[in-house]
């Protein structure tokens, strides 16, 4: 009798299961109003800034949004306010218009990458705060918060990128 080592009997073999490949649909959502996108170093220049606001990509089951890292600017381009507390709130009301635009909401989010120029107990008791009010409880997304010396632009306190998945209807 041989050993059956490294062997396994039909009835300890793992299971395959055949599906089809699943379909992937690329979308890039682009809400800029100029192609330096607000970028001070490419305005004035030929330069695009060669990214978008959002990625959705499309699978039979859901749709996985992600969004690039949003700064506390309003609709006319300016900051929301000098603290961490204002800024923040901005931040998420930016990255909350993507998703509606999108069919979601913040509960969606299943992950942030919080990037902060200042991390002192009073801004993270603020940044907390704030993202307090934009998620239903029991319905954080996972996160991590990295301290900068500097953002994109001068002023800008905290940038966050989020990923979200998205139900597909």
């Amino acid at each position: 009798m041989r050993p059956t080592v490294g062997r396994r009997s039909p009835a300890q073999a793992p299971r395959r299961q055949t599906t089809r490949r699943t379909t992937m649909e690329r979308k890039f959502i682009d809400l800029a109003k100029e192609k330096a996108r607000g970028i001070p170093a490419l305005q004035g220049t030929s330069v695009p800034a060669v990214f978008c606001d959002a990625v959705r990509v499309q699978l039979r089951e859901c749709a996985l949004l992600f969004i690039s890292g949003k700064i506390g600017v309003d609709d006319s381009g300016a900051l929301a306010g000098r603290g961490m507390r204002e800024q923040t709130r901005q931040v998420l009301e930016n990255i909350k218009a993507v998703l509606t635009r999108e069919g979601g909401t913040m509960d969606d989010i299943v992950r942030v990458r919080v990037y902060a120029t200042q991390v002192d107990a009073a801004s993270l008791r603020d940044i907390h705060d704030v993202r307090s009010q934009f998620w239903t409880p029991g319905k954080y997304p996972a996160s991590t918060l990295v301290r900068v010396d500097q953002l994109i632009r001068d002023g800008a306190l905290i940038e966050i990128d989020a990923d979200a998945v998205l139900a597909t209807s």
